[in-house]
C-alpha cells in the first residue's frame, strides 16, 4: 500500500537499464507535471504515506518499518459508514523480506486509535515486488509491486483492494527523483464498478549533506482511468519532508502534509522509522537509501 490510500499509496535505486534511454525522461516529467496539475475522489485512509523507490530489500535481509501518522485536520463525522479521521492516530507495521537480487515481499498490519474508539486492528495487506536486476544496466531504477489486502468496513468503503504500482526512480548527484504511476481498484465494495483508478505519487529530494535530504512528496488520487473525478472530489496532498541517512541499517523520514482539495484531509503529520536486519551476508558498506 502505499501512498495515502489502502489501494493507493520512495525506495531509491541506483540501478541502470538497456532498452530505456535518457530520452524518456522528458516524457516522464510531462506525465508527472500533468498528474500534479490534474486531479480523484474516495476516502483517504492515511495508513502508509510513502513514495516508493525501485530498490528491493537485499536477499537474506528483513526490513521492519513503523509508519506513524496523525491527522491534525480531517473529517469530523462518519461518511458512508467509515470512521472520521480527525485526530486519528494510525500505526502501520511493515515487514519486508528480500528473497533474491530482484524480488521481495512485504506484509502490512494496519491499526488505528481515536478518542472514544480505542486502539483497533484495521486490516492486512501483502505486497510482492520485482525489479530490473542490476546486470541489465538500465539508466533508471524500475520495479513493479502488486499489493492486495483486506480492511474492515468501518475504516474503508471497499473491504478488498488491489494496487499495481510501477516505480521509476533516478539519482542525479545530490538530487533524487521518483515517480509511481499507481493503478488501484476495489475488489469488493461499492467502488468495484469504477474499475482501475489512477493514483500518482512522486518525490523530489536534495542531499544537503551526506546524512540529510530535504524533499517534497506528492500524493494524488484522480479517479477512474476512463474519466477523472471532479477536482473538488479528488485527492491532492503535498508533503515537505526530511530524510535522515544516519546508517545503512536505518531509515528515518518525517513530513507534514497539506491537502489541496476538498476531498483530502487537510493536515497530516507522518513519520517512518525502519530497521534493516541482515542474516548470513556482508552488511552494506555505504548508506543506500531504500524507501522514503
Amino acid at each position: 500500500m502505499t501512498g495515502l490510500h489502502f489501494s493507493h499509496t520512495v525506495r531509491s535505486s541506483h540501478q541502470k537499464t538497456s532498452c530505456l534511454s535518457m530520452r524518456w525522461w522528458p516524457i516522464c516529467f510531462v506525465v508527472l507535471f500533468t498528474a500534479m496539475t490534474t486531479t480523484h475522489a474516495t476516502a483517504q485512509d492515511n495508513y502508509e504515506i510513502q513514495v516508493y523507490g525501485a530498490d528491493t530489500v537485499e536477499p537474506r535481509s528483513t526490513m521492519v518499518e513503523l509508519h506513524s501518522n496523525f491527522t491534525v485536520a480531517g473529517s469530523k463525522v462518519a461518511v458512508d459508514g467509515v470512521n472520521p479521521t480527525q485526530h486519528a492516530v494510525h500505526e502501520t507495521v511493515e515487514i519486508t523480506q528480500g528473497f533474491n537480487s530482484w524480488f521481495e515481499t512485504g506484509f502490512y498490519i494496519f491499526t488505528s486509535a481515536r478518542n472514544g474508539s480505542g486502539w483497533e486492528w484495521v486490516g492486512d495487506h501483502i505486497r510482492p515486488r520485482v525489479r530490473a536486476p542490476d546486470r541489465w544496466h538500465w539508466p533508471v531504477g524500475i520495479s513493479v509491486s502488486n499489493e492486495i489486502g483486506y480492511q474492515r468496513r468501518k475504516f474503508a468503503v471497499n473491504t478488498w483492494t488491489w494496487e499495481i504500482r510501477p516505480i521509476i526512480d533516478k539519482k542525479l548527484g545530490p538530487w533524487y527523483l521518483s515517480f509511481n504511476p499507481t493503478f488501484d481498484r476495489a475488489l469488493h465494495g461499492p467502488d468495484v464498478s469504477r474499475g482501475f483508478e489512477f493514483s500518482p505519487n512522486a518525490k523530489v529530494s536534495f542531499d544537503i549533506n551526506p546524512k540529510v535530504a530535504l524533499g517534497m512528496e506528492y500524493y494524488g488520487a484522480l479517479g477512474p482511468v476512463d474519466g477523472f473525478d471532479a477536482l473538488h472530489n479528488q485527492q491532492q496532498q503535498f508533503f515537505p519532508s526530511i530524510d535522515l541517512n544516519v546508517s545503512p541499517e536505518w531509515e528515518i523520514n518525517f513530513g507534514v502534509g497539506v491537502g489541496a482539495t476538498h476531498g483530502t484531509d487537510h493536515i497530516i503529520i507522518k513519520g517512518i522509522l525502519g530497521r534493516r536486519f541482515s542474516f548470513g551476508h556482508k552488511k552494506p558498506q555505504s548508506i543506500k537509501t531504500t524507501k522514503y
